[in-house]
This record gives C-alpha cells, sequence and structure tokens, in this order.
C-alpha cells in the first residue's frame, strides 16, 4: 500500500484544476512522508468561492466513534485488553477505492460527500524477490526492495484521490480534519513493483481531479473515479537504496545486481 510519499516543491510552484491556479506556497519540503508518524499532510479541498485551497490534515482517517487520543493509538497500534489477548491496530492511512461505498465500511459518508487530492511527486514500494536456493527452487523468504515512482510531467506533481473526516476529541473539544489516501488495482508497472498485494495510489488526471472534488457525484461514479489507474507508460521507477527513509537523498538510484529489470510496459 502506498504509506511513504514525498512532496518536493518551490514557493513559486502553482497547481493547475480546470482555469483556477492555486499557488503552492507555505508547503513544507519532505522527501520522505511516512505515514505511520501520522502526522499532518497538505491535501487540496474545494473551497465556499467555487475555487480550491489546501489545507493541513492529520494522515490517517479517524473514525468518529473513537472518543480520546488513548483510543485512537490502541485503534493504530493494536493493544492488549485485560484478558491479555491482543487485538491489532487497524491502518486507515489507505481506503480501498472499489469498496469504499459498501454498506457499513467507515469510508462511505467521507467518500460520498468529503472528497480531497493528496498532492506527491514521488512514493515508494517495495518489491518481493524470492532468492534461488541451493536446490534450484525460490527461497520461502523474499528479498524486499525499495523503488521511488513517480508521474513523467515536468515537475513531477501529482494528485492522487482521497477522502476527509472530522474528528473530535470528546475529552478536550479538540477538532482536527483527518484523511486516507485511496488506492487502485495495479497497472502493469506497478503489478511488478508491488507484486504483493499489487495495489497502487489512485492517481488522477487533471480533468478527474476536477471532478473528483465537485459537489455532486452519483455512487457508481465515485467508485468508477476511485479505481482509476494511471497509464503505466505515464509513470516511471527505479530501485533505490533500502535506508531510503533516513537517506539524505532518498531518490537517488542503487544498483542491485541480483534483481531482475523491470519488464518493459
Amino acid at each position: 500500500m502506498c504509506y511513504y510519499r514525498g512532496l518536493t516543491i518551490t514557493n513559486n510552484d502553482t497547481l493547475k484544476l480546470s482555469d483556477f491556479k492555486l499557488l503552492l506556497t507555505g508547503i513544507e519540503n519532505q522527501q520522505v512522508i511516512d505515514g505511520f508518524a501520522y502526522g499532518s499532510t497538505p491535501v487540496v479541498v474545494s473551497d465556499k468561492s467555487g475555487g480550491y485551497t489546501f489545507e493541513q490534515m492529520e494522515w490517517g482517517f479517524i473514525p468518529h466513534y473513537l472518543n480520546n487520543r488513548e483510543a485512537v493509538e490502541k485503534f493504530r497500534r493494536g493493544y492488549t485488553d485485560d484478558k491479555g489477548k491482543y487485538h491489532p491496530g487497524l491502518t486507515t492511512l489507505n481506503a480501498i477505492g472499489e469498496e469504499m461505498l459498501q454498506p457499513g465500511k467507515m469510508y462511505r459518508s467521507a467518500a460520498l460527500g468529503r472528497r480531497c487530492l493528496f498532492m506527491s511527486t514521488q512514493f515508494y514500494e517495495w518489491r518481493h524477490i524470492h532468492p534461488i536456493g541451493k536446490r534450484g527452487l525460490p527461497l520461502k523468504t523474499a528479498v524486499k526492495y525499495p523503488y521511488a515512482i513517480r508521474t513523467k510531467n515536468d515537475s513531477h506533481l501529482h494528485l492522487i484521490a482521497g477522502i476527509w473526516q472530522p474528528w473530535t476529541d470528546k475529552e478536550t473539544g479538540e477538532t482536527v480534519n483527518t484523511c486516507s489516501l485511496i488506492t487502485t488495482k495495479a497497472n502493469p508497472l506497478m503489478q511488478q513493483i508491488h507484486n504483493t498485494k499489487k495495489r497502487m495510489p489512485c492517481i488522477l488526471t487533471e480533468a478527474l481531479a476536477v471532478e473528483w472534488l465537485s459537489n455532486v457525484l452519483s455512487e457508481e461514479r465515485v467508485t468508477e473515479i476511485a479505481s482509476f489507474q494511471m497509464p503505466a507508460g505515464d509513470m516511471e521507477a527505479w530501485p533505490i537504496h533500502k535506508d531510503f527513509k533516513t537517506a539524505e537523498c532518498p531518490t537517488e538510484p542503487m544498483a542491485y545486481n541480483e534483481l531482475p529489470p523491470l519488464e518493459n510496459v
């Protein structure tokens, strides 16, 4: 899934959505945004004037029924109850686009009425390769190789479909907006890289991004847009250092002699 992204822009960069240009000032450059830090991230939303603005939101959708930050921490990280039973955490950094509107899904209301766009210039994913053992058979344990992936446009800035949810801490009264990035089925390039779950972020064209932020979309259209796959030919990817999260230049290419090249798509 898409849990690590980067956003590198200049103060003069603008985001074009239809006839509207949004000046991207005051956004912190981050070569690696770690979703599991549950920090704030800039997302684009519609404003009341019919234009667009960006807001800082907490990456990690919080359902309304969680009463306080302690409950949120248990929800995200998991916990052991009084009887010694462990309850695993639930990751809401991503939402599966094809499933959001199914009955009972926590994302349904947001997908219908609170849609946003994540901004990114690259994202990171791991490719699993099973080495060949002494007997000539693939070993059970795979070796993971990280890749940097981006779109081929001039600035590499791309927009990813998202949803957002206001959440109020019932102990302190503090309200924050929280968000989740939407994923879709992998295109032929991403099938080779994210070759376990075969998912990718739902990167939208400019036209689809504008439509995604429109006030009224049918349920069918929401699912259609949330299932969109950016064509593989519009993207590029390369292997990077395994310690990219702490590297000075996380997108620097890294050669691995044992790593098969990606097939052309």
